[in-house]
């Protein structure tokens, strides 16, 4: 068992990154106000916390540009409209999903651009591609880090020699990412081990990157805080696809550090995320989440029947008994 100081203990290293509108964009095809994304960037700044995404620097090539909102596609003259020259402690960052950005020309010089942080997405099968992504994005100056996605459906020798493969790139920091809620805190604490074991070998650092299909988003984030994994992402109200993540005013509050505050992350919940859900944007725990996450699948079938208005709960477990 842990030692509980290494729950309760001050981290100078522990890093905070608000997901809200990136993760969050996926249950509202990234249709955010600019008063919104103005205030959820004060109230980060305010909170203390350490980095903030805006979205996808997704392709318009692939995406249509009339179907999504601006942050699907991260402009950095849109970024550069909220943030201006930001003059503060809080970096920005974007992420970028192998085989659906064109980064060679939509991601350009750090020198040019607001952003700080490329988070680079990719599968097993598509490591490769990912190291070429993360190579680009360093050359240009950027920090890297890389989520490994789907990995409560990989096999662990599979994942370590993705890991090694990615500790020989320059990326500063691989995520555990657990894009099913599938997982539980003590295969959390075997992740951990894994990957610290690597990181430790190449000098990065590792994240954690959690939904909440079983309610476990937080309690699987505070495990691998105690296991010794120093970033954290986390949205406000806990906004993001499906179930959604870690809840940012649950983590701020747990961590014993002084330079977070989770005030203004209340007030923000208060101002902007309970008019969000009042206005009919749906996101949260829910009975098809939980199967999903149960079944370790992927919430797609979930998502639909939120979308459709089911409530035809038995039924919908029947379908996804069959699916696996």
């Amino acid at each position: 068992m842990k030692e509980i100081s290494s729950l309760i203990a001050y981290r100078p290293d522990v890093k905070v990154v608000d997901a809200t509108l990136r993760d969050g964009g996926l249950v509202n095809d990234f249709y955010f106000q600019d008063d919104f994304v103005k205030a959820l960037y004060l109230a980060n700044l305010r909170a203390g916390v350490d980095y903030m995404e805006f979205g996808y620097k997704a392709s318009r090539e692939i995406f249509d540009t009339e179907k999504f909102g601006k942050w699907k596609f991260c402009k950095d003259e849109d970024i550069r409209a909220i943030v201006g020259e930001n003059a503060t402690d809080l970096k920005i960052a974007v992420m970028a999903d192998v085989g659906r950005c064109d980064y060679k020309t939509d991601i350009i010089s750090r020198a040019d651009s607001p952003i700080d942080l490329i988070r680079v997405a990719t599968y097993l099968n598509t490591i490769p591609a990912a190291v070429d992504m993360i190579e680009d994005a360093v050359k240009k100056g950027y920090e890297v880090s890389c989520n490994i996605m789907a990995i409560s459906n990989s096999r662990e020798g599979d994942l370590k020699v993705a890991l090694d493969i990615l500790g020989q790139t320059p990326v500063d920091v691989f995520y555990i990412v657990d894009s099913y809620g599938a997982m539980y805190p003590e295969q959390i604490a075997r992740l951990a081990d894994l990957y610290l074991e690597v990181a430790a070998k190449y000098g990065k650092k590792v994240g954690i990157h959690a939904h909440n299909n079983q309610q476990l988003a937080f309690a699987n984030t505070i495990e691998a805080v105690g296991d010794g994994v120093d970033w954290l992402d986390a949205t406000y109200a806990s906004m993001g696809r499906g179930a959604g993540n870690c809840a940012m005013e649950l983590l701020l509050g747990f961590l014993r550090n002084p330079k977070y505050n989770v005030y203004p992350a209340i007030r923000f919940i208060d101002t902007y995320m309970s008019k969000l859900k009042e206005d009919g944007v749906v996101w949260g725990y829910d009975l098809p989440y939980l199967m999903t996450g149960l079944l370790n699948q992927h919430p797609r079938a979930a998502i639909q029947f939120t979308k459709e208005g089911r409530k035809d709960y038995t039924e919908f477990y029947r379908e996804v008994v069959a699916q696996d």
